[in-house]
């Protein structure tokens, strides 16, 4: 890298959480610069903030990419979001960067070859079968003669696509339902997953990792709630006690997939099921959480994952020493809600008033209105389907909890139909 100029991070496809990327690397004295991988941005996704960058690079030509970023001599290339993950393992191979390398992958993004390469390992995880065939699918859930099974498409995200099923009927409706979509990514699903049922409480542990020393910089419950539909709906996630044998057991866990899978660079958020017989993966994403907010996150934890990605890449020596082989402190009770809705239709306005009445509640950090006049708002399937996120935060546990159930008496009503 030339010492004559500042360090230069590329971030790849910044969508969504990939935003908290270039404030991060500023504050460890580098420039940032984006690239659009595609030709046109993707539209399901929160955009990124371009102004937030010194430069825009548009290029669908993977030799001809490494050429450009050759020139600029960067010192990483990161993942915006979980589509990039490959191609920034690629990239980051080819310019002789700190990466995670190619071989691997495809493990780390296909949730199939994800758990098939923790099985190799001998590590916990679920039984499974891939096809894109309904009635192969269906065979194999019958065969394995327990319910429920999980559907879900190989390489989605925020729990696109992924259903619960308690029969074969249900498992074929699933399946004809999710080979007949795409992504949110804008692939289609030509193959999907089966997966058995895995029984208990769901937990994300997100990590910052640093030339293979990690740091285990949050743990979170999730809170999910089954609907009629089969779709497991998220609610809530709740800070957990670092101090608890519980997050040892599932940071011990996680320490085994990350190297199951080759994770050696940046960061990562695996969700796992705590079950009778111990964690169990779901499914990891080696890019930033997708609920970040980094002053959110500062203020109940003291630091957030994007920060310390970019310390680990800009000042890996000062991170090592700061944070590898360590746990994160708690500093106070926080939750991240996202609110479900059963509201279906266009919004003609959102009630500014009861806006304002949620975020002034003392323990409400942040609240953001998903769906703006002029959209459609239909019942909560997924992830992306909440109406609101809202953030909060408290020393007090019982100041906590008496904000989150105002903020679901008012949820609804941020929200006037046409």
């Amino acid at each position: 890298m030339n010492s004559a100029r500042k360090p230069l991070a590329v971030v790849l496809d910044g969508y969504s959480a990939g935003n908290f990327y270039p404030a991060a690397f500023a504050a460890q004295g580098a420039d940032v610069i984006h690239v659009q991988s595609t030709a046109e941005l993707i539209p399901t996704m929160q955009a990124p903030d371009l102004s937030a960058y010194g430069e825009n690079i548009v290029c669908t030509d993977e030799d001809k990419l490494v050429e450009i970023l050759r020139e600029h001599d960067p010192l990483c290339v990161v993942a915006g979001q979980e589509s990039s993950v490959r191609l920034a393992d690629r990239l980051s191979e080819r310019l002789g960067l700190p990466t995670n390398g190619s071989a691997l992958s495809p493990a780390r993004r296909d949730k199939y070859e994800m758990i098939e390469a923790l099985r190799r390992a001998g590590v916990r995880c679920a039984a499974q079968f891939k096809s894109g065939d309904p009635d192969a699918l269906t065979a194999w859930a019958k065969e394995q003669g327990r319910y429920p099974v999980v559907i879900k498409p190989i390489s989605s995200a925020a729990s696109d696509g992924v259903f619960i099923c308690e029969s074969a009927g249900e498992v074929r409706t699933a399946a004809e339902t999710v080979l007949a979509s795409q992504d949110i990514f804008g692939t289609s699903n030509s193959e999907i997953l089966v997966q058995s049922y895995l029984k208990g409480a769901e937990y994300i542990v997100d990590t910052v990792s640093c030339d293979g020393e990690r740091y285990a910089c949050g743990v979170w419950q999730y809170e999910k709630t089954l609907l009629p539909s089969g779709k497991n709906i998220y609610n809530r996630d709740i800070l957990v006690d670092p101090d608890s044998e519980l997050v040892t057991a599932l940071v011990s866990y996680v320490d085994e997939v990350l190297a199951a899978l080759g994770v050696r660079w940046g960061p990562a958020h695996a969700e796992v099921i705590m079950t009778d017989e111990g964690p169990a993966l779901v499914e990891i994403g080696t890019r930033l959480n997708g609920n970040i907010n980094a002053p959110f996150h500062d203020v109940c934890l003291g630091h957030n994952q994007a920060d310390l990605a970019a310390q680990a890449y800009a000042q890996p020596e000062s991170f090592r020493a700061l944070y590898g082989g360590r746990v994160y402190r708690k500093l106070q009770p926080a939750v991240v809600y996202n609110t479900p809705t059963e509201l279906d239709g266009i919004v003609a306005s959102v009630d500014e008033t009861v806006v304002a009445e949620i975020r002034g509640l003392e323990s409400v950090f942040f609240a953001g209105v998903k769906v703006r006049p002029g959209s459609p708002i239909r019942p909560t399937v997924d992830l992306l389907t909440s109406s609101l996120r809202v953030f909060l935060t408290a020393a007090d546990e019982e100041r906590l909890a008496a904000d989150y159930d105002r903020v679901r008496t008012l949820k609804d009503a941020v929200y006037q139909l046409a």
